[in-house]
């Protein structure tokens, strides 16, 4: 795994860490305060004990989405990674093509004869023959 794929999954384990403790917190706060309302000792031990268990089955969902999260995230780094290399092969092939269709353009255009006196005297000839003929 390189070093990007790994600060990736910290990070979003950060994240989903985070909102699984204030999912969590938000929960034994309203169980908290149900438990407070109630007045009499025995009602209130009844209460805890929802509580508690109403607690447990909350915390086994939110570990359960918190999951799901992670496996959704996967998926898309997957997809990601398979959508980049596809655009980078379709990159490749376009300037493959672009190279052919220059290539074939440069073959059809017409070659310069050199038997025709105007092509001969302005292409034909050394380099010396070209800077001799611009200093005259």
């Amino acid at each position: 795994m390189n070093s990007e794929t790994q600060y990736e999954d910290s990070v979003s384990t950060l994240v989903l860490e985070n909102i699984k403790n204030k999912l969590i917190n938000a929960f034994r706060e309203s169980g908290q305060h149900a438990a407070a309302s109630c007045s009499s000792n025995n009602s209130y031990s009844l209460v805890t004990k929802d509580i508690q268990a109403n607690e447990e089955l909350r915390r086994a969902k939110i570990d359960g989405a918190i999951t799901w999260l992670r496996t959704e995230l996967l998926e898309m780094r997957s997809q990601d990674r398979q959508l980049a290399k596809t655009l980078l092969d379709l990159n490749t092939e376009i300037q493959r093509l672009r190279r052919e269709h220059e290539s074939s353009n440069s073959d059809k255009k017409p070659k310069a004869n050199n038997n025709d006196p105007e092509t001969s005297f302005h292409g034909g000839g050394t380099d010396e023959d070209q800077s001799f003929i611009q200093m005259n």
